[in-house]
């Protein structure tokens, strides 16, 4: 009788968590999955009623990204790396004595209030910000303060040494890195990661980032979005030292693809040291052999003249690009592109307007018939969606790449080796058109089919939405893995 009761309070239960399933298919899966497994009734049954859109999304990318027919075998990334010291930026601000004022953006942070005042217009804001602090023995005492301070994270960072680690991730890679690289750094880094002997110092250079949280408030000021505030006292990567060793390195070690990052970090320079520094990348740019890609990686700038100078000196001698949104609008304000009058975005960045930039860009400063630049593919990246433009007949495999570089911004942020549909959020726009310079389809975002093509003289796109984090574990670095991802996936024609 006893074993006939408990059979049946077993089959009542089970049919308990049926109904359940039947009549909240919105509960976590999680929940249900523990309440089921707690039981000890088997396996948890497949909930019913229609997969929520991310969970649709989700599966389509995973049925199209694909390898290329030609993997990368050696990939060499330089020239900045450091230490990245990753904390509350709201926590450590205050830890420092420092109360909300009024946000206000500073090229150069000269003092404790401008770094107050800076953190707090971005933060406003909700978007990501990198910039230089001047006065040595101040910001030596914030990064000491900030090291030691409970809860405080080291990580790998500067673009070239992000890009590295995830590059590394793939063990059939060989990866060489190039960067001023101190002691902590190098503990830091993956074994897959090869450093030149001449790329190894005494000292590490530290970054501070400071987090923010969606949401979160200081003073009159509330974070639309989860992002960071990066700011250091780096002469090194600034002066891009390890330029020279870079350059030195590639000969020996034959790589098939390069990546160059840092020229965002010369903003602290005199403009003298940016004009001879910037005719010695392009001359090192051009003695790699034709044939190896080059891909450039940006970041936050605020010198105009410097970034015209990159576009116009730089651009034509790489393959690739890859930046945010940041870099994108300011770099068509520094240039005289298309929607330059606009002074900022306005929440998610218009989809047209985005494509009208990088099609001016390719246009403007790729290769075409009169023209003898590398340049032929982008990779813009935005907190909600991605795109990818590339002229026609130089790459291949471009679908997954997009979709690859989407997939790790969720997985990366976070901090899961798959998609958790329950953690993350589609926030793409629904709809969108692909232009406002000229006549451009109309397009309606579908989960099912999540990469969009279109196509504009002679120019391809290819738009894929992001799964959001929710709850982002670490913003810092997610830029450098998209790219390193996209890359990963991509195959380049030979000339």
């Amino acid at each position: 009788m006893a074993l006939w009761r408990g059979s049946a309070c077993a089959g009542f239960l089970a049919l308990a968590v049926g109904c359940v399933f039947l009549l909240e298919p919105e509960l976590p899966g999680t929940a249900l999955r523990s309440l089921w497994s707690s039981l000890r009734l088997g396996p948890a049954p497949v909930p019913v009623g229609p997969l929520s859109p991310e969970s649709r999304l989700a599966a389509a990318w995973d049925a199209l990204i694909a390898q290329p027919a030609r993997r990368w075998r050696r990939v060499a990334v330089g020239v900045n790396a450091c230490v990245d010291v990753v904390i509350s930026g709201v926590k450590l601000l205050q830890a420092l004595g420092l109360s909300p004022g009024s946000g206000k953006d500073h090229a150069i942070l000269h003092s404790r209030s401008d770094l107050e005042e800076a953190f707090l217009y971005f933060m406003g804001k909700g978007a990501a910000a990198e910039r230089f602090f001047s006065d040595k023995e101040t910001f030596h005492d914030i990064a000491q303060a900030a090291s030691e301070f409970p809860g405080a994270q080291h990580y790998v960072g500067g673009n070239a040494a992000l890009i590295g680690q995830r590059f590394a991730a793939n063990t059939d890679l060989k990866v060489l890195l190039c960067g001023p690289i101190g002691p902590k750094l190098h503990e830091l880094l993956d074994d897959n990661v090869f450093v030149p002997p001449e790329s190894l110092q005494e000292e590490d250079e530290f970054h501070l980032i400071l987090e923010y949280l969606a949401g979160e408030e200081w003073g009159p000021f509330k974070a639309p979005h989860a992002n960071r505030f990066i700011f250091s006292h780096d002469l090194s990567n600034g002066a891009m030292n390890m330029l020279e060793v870079f350059v030195s390195s590639l000969e020996e070690f034959q790589p098939d693809l390069v990546v160059l990052s840092g020229l965002h970090m010369m903003e602290g320079q005199s403009k003298e040291l940016q004009r001879k520094r910037l005719l010695e990348v392009v001359t090192a740019i051009s003695d790699i052999p034709t044939g190896i890609p080059v891909h450039l990686e940006l970041a936050s700038m605020t010198n105009r003249e410097l970034m015209s100078s990159i576009v116009h000196q730089v651009f034509p001698t790489v393959a690739s690009l890859g930046l945010n949104e940041q870099e994108l609008l300011f770099l068509s304000q520094s240039a005289s592109g298309p929607h330059a009058s606009l002074s900022s975005w306005d929440g998610v960045p218009d989809v047209g307007m985005v494509s009208d930039i990088l099609f001016w860009i390719l246009k403007e400063h790729g290769r075409s018939e009169n023209r003898s630049s590398d340049l032929t593919r982008i990779h813009f990246h935005t907190l909600v969606y991605h795109i990818l433009a590339t002229v026609d007949g130089h790459w291949a495999n471009q679908l997954a790449a997009v979709a690859a570089g989407a997939r790790v911004a969720g997985t990366q942020a976070c901090a899961t080796e798959t998609i958790d549909t329950n953690r993350v959020s589609l926030r793409a726009p629904q709809e969108f058109t692909t232009s406002h310079l000229e006549s451009g389809s109309r397009i309606v975002l579908n989960p099912d089919k999540p990469v969009v093509e279109w196509h504009r003289e002679g120019i391809t796109f290819h738009f894929t939405p992001v799964l959001v984090c929710k709850d982002p574990v670490r913003t810092v670095g997610l830029g450098d893995a998209i790219s390193a991802e996209g890359l990963f996936y991509s195959e380049a024609h030979p000339d």
